[in-house]
């Protein structure tokens, strides 16, 4: 299983969370209950560009074999002590395609889900493009908002430049399914992508909701 969890802090608290966003990682890659994992930064998600970035919001995707052990660890007391406000899902992969850091770290463990779903997307923009990329976006970011159905949505990004993606949060399958297949500015995007091959990686991947604590909206 994974689970996703955002933090909002105080102005006071923007460097440990600098400092978090390096040392966090030292204390994962050791530990026996997490898998595959990022630190996030976040974002408006309008734009990404450096102006959407969010200091006062930062995030972590993980696979943990116990979530509760997990949420009971160092690096989550940590950023609880710093935090004003917690969200925490536990998610669990219906689909993915594409890869993350050269891996596909998604793997389908679940079908026939009907409930609540997030959809997380995340590409590597070639330089060359980027500021192709930063035209094309606000059309799509602006459907996004007023999707039917969506219930919450943030950028993240592993860097301000070059590593974005989104954190969505949707009623159904079909909404998702909705928005990504039938709206006119996602199809848009999906055309130019195609045309112009501004990513050197990419993913889009889906998860069933089992529980969710706390809100993402900004």
């Amino acid at each position: 299983m994974f689970v996703a969890y955002f933090w909002r802090i105080k102005a006071s608290a923007v460097p440990f969370a600098l400092c978090a966003m390096t040392l966090d990682r030292v204390v994962l890659h050791r530990s026996s209950n997490v898998g595959f994992f990022k630190s996030l930064g976040t974002g408006k998600g309008e734009t990404f560009t450096p102006r959407d970035a969010n200091p006062l919001q930062w995030g972590l995707i993980a696979e943990v074999k116990d979530a509760d052990t997990f949420d009971d660890s160092l690096v989550i007391k940590r950023w609880r002590k710093y935090c004003t406000e917690e969200f925490r899902a536990i998610i669990e992969p219906i689909s993915a395609h594409g890869k993350w850091s050269k891996q596909e770290p998604f793997v389908s463990s679940i079908k026939d889900w009907d409930g609540q779903v997030i959809a997380i997307t995340r590409a590597r923009i070639a330089w060359l493009h980027t500021l192709r990329f930063w035209r094309a976006v606000p059309p799509v970011t602006a459907s996004l908002k007023s999707a039917p159905g969506l219930i919450a949505a943030i950028g993240i990004g592993e860097a301000p430049i070059g590593l974005q993606g989104t954190f969505s949060i949707w009623e159904s399958p079909a909404a998702l399914r909705d928005f990504a297949y039938r709206g006119a500015a996602h199809q848009a995007a999906i055309a130019a992508t195609e045309k112009y091959n501004w990513y050197s990686e990419e993913l889009f991947s889906r998860f069933a909701v089992r529980e969710i604590r706390g809100s993402i909206n900004n």
